[in-house]
């Protein structure tokens, strides 16, 4: 399975509701990263705050800093390359990325119970 790693800008939390301002797009990639990771994805989350040594020590991640600043993030790389930058993914990028099989929703059509027998 790949391997993906977020890196967030400078926050205090990951999930987005530690201030008074909520950051919608935090709730929602806190709430699809622990769906993603329920199924199986290996997911890394790193906070510039307070992981800045993973920053610094990916060769990656450094150079994209250097071009770009730190605004730029977050910065999503799969086994060391980057595939999204300035936005967080969607779930269905994550569960496409992670190769998970987005679940289908069965709908009851009839009863389940027959004439010949019943639940």
């Amino acid at each position: 399975m790949k391997m993906i790693q977020i890196f967030d800008p400078a926050l205090c939390c990951n999930t987005g509701i530690c201030g008074v301002d909520t950051d919608q797009s935090l709730v929602l990639i806190a709430a699809d990263i622990n769906w993603a990771q329920l199924q199986g994805a290996k997911i890394a989350r790193f906070n510039l705050a307070q992981q800045p040594m993973m920053f610094a020590e990916n060769d990656t991640v450094k150079s994209f800093l250097e071009r770009s600043g730190p605004e730029a993030l977050p910065l999503i790389l799969i086994d060391g390359e980057v595939v999204l930058a300035g936005r967080y993914p969607t779930r269905s990028e994550l569960s496409r990325w992670a190769g998970l099989t987005p679940s289908i929703e069965v709908k009851a059509t009839s009863s389940c119970c027959s004439v010949s027998s019943c639940c």
